[in-house]
């Protein structure tokens, strides 16, 4: 059947009532949905019942989309689907490391809830927003940036599909100039420029925060946002990680010359499902969200 990778969705894929059907019909979800209530109360209030806006603030996003990536996670492998590696998009790199033992839930969450506050007040102490770049290929995206010293390219998501953060007012002007190439631009439902330099004080602060936890070395293969290699030092790659670039399309490149085959995007929305499909090169790539696509990916992974 080929091996198997989970990738955990980021920042962006939040929705209003995401994983309340898997809180009610798989007891794994259910147990993680009840840690995360009890670390931070309000967490299921805002998933299953929390607005859009009240979703899109960081210190919100954050711990509750980690909460429905890890469920989803959990749910699947309780319906007898097992990871044979782990990859997570920004946020969901710390789903990831959760899932794969590197730290257990509790400490992954209260570490998940600092990075949110630490992100949202750098994004406050540094407006800032994040564009999707289409159809312009990385080298032409660059080229742009480097027009302008306050707008990055940021992630490397797929090919066509270059984000980028930066200040509002540098933003319009780079928009303009995508468009002079017949490109186009989608501004991302997040608070702030992330994975630039603006957030340089929510690495530092997530890394003085990083000095006490417990780490421990994967139980399966986990893969960095940083550098697309397997996991080194944890305290190293997720402080660096909220300033620098995601190279996502290397990560699964990657992956796909390790010999993975099967890919299922865990946590909410199915973006990450839609890079695979511009990527290719996956025998599967599915996303798991609810009791229906769960089974479904299920009944994919037994033919």
């Amino acid at each position: 059947m080929g091996k198997t990778v989970f990738l955990f969705a980021g920042q962006g894929a939040q929705v209003p009532g995401m994983g309340r059907d898997l809180y009610d019909a798989s007891p794994a979800a259910r147990a993680v949905f009840d840690a995360a209530e009890r670390l931070r109360p309000g967490t299921l209030h805002q998933c299953f019942e929390g607005s859009a806006e009240e979703l899109a603030i960081t210190a919100n996003t954050q711990p509750c989309l980690f909460t429905v990536d890890v469920a989803c996670a959990e749910a699947l492998r309780e319906a007898g689907v097992e990871a044979d590696a782990a990859a997570g998009f920004s946020l969901g790199e710390l789903a990831a490391v959760a899932f794969a033992g590197v730290l257990p839930f509790d400490d992954a969450f209260r570490l998940v809830c600092r990075r949110a506050e630490l992100m949202q007040a750098a994004a406050e102490s540094h407006p800032g927003a994040m564009d999707a770049v289409l159809r312009l290929d990385a080298p032409a995206v660059e080229k742009l940036t480097a027009n302008y010293d306050k707008v990055f390219p940021v992630n490397y998501n797929c090919p066509g599909q270059i984000v980028v953060s930066g200040v509002p007012e540098q933003l319009s002007a780079f928009e303009a100039d995508v468009a002079a190439l017949r490109g186009r631009t989608v501004r991302l439902k997040v608070g702030g420029a992330f994975h630039s330099p603006f957030m340089e004080d929510a690495a530092r602060g997530l890394a003085d925060y990083m000095t006490a936890l417990p780490f421990a070395a994967p139980r399966i293969p986990l893969y960095a946002n940083t550098n697309a290699e397997p996991y080194g030092d944890p305290a190293v790659l997720l402080a660096l990680q909220v300033k620098t670039p995601v190279r996502w399309q290397r990560t699964i490149e990657t992956l796909l010359s390790a010999g993975f085959t099967n890919f299922m995007e865990v946590g909410a929305g199915k973006t990450l499902t839609g890079f695979m499909g511009k990527i290719g090169g996956a025998k599967l790539a599915l996303h798991v969200e609810n009791q229906e696509t769960l089974a479904a990916a299920v009944a994919a992974m037994k033919e």
